[in-house]
């Protein structure tokens, strides 16, 4: 969700949905559900000039259900991201 926070200290909402061709209430739904689709954040990344893979990996260990792998690409993700 830091990445839609991010972009939404740049540009309000209905700029997002119309630049990415979105349904007016989805970035309201992606709050409530804590998780950008994958698709979706990759796309805000590159209009942001933001990494679209980091941000497209991320989306999706947010939106995967818990698990041993999850909890293992988290760490190492962050691990590398950091390092960046």
């Amino acid at each position: 969700m830091n990445l839609l926070d991010a972009a939404l200290k740049i540009e309000a909402a209905p700029y997002w949905h119309r630049e990415l061709k979105l349904n007016r209430n989805a970035l309201h739904n992606a709050r409530i559900q804590g998780h950008l689709s994958p698709p979706v954040a990759g796309a805000i990344a590159k209009l942001m000039g933001e990494s679209v893979e980091k941000w497209i990996c991320i989306a999706a260990l947010e939106s995967a259900k818990d698990s041993a792998c999850k909890t293992m690409l988290v760490k190492e993700a962050g691990r590398s991201w950091l390092n960046t």
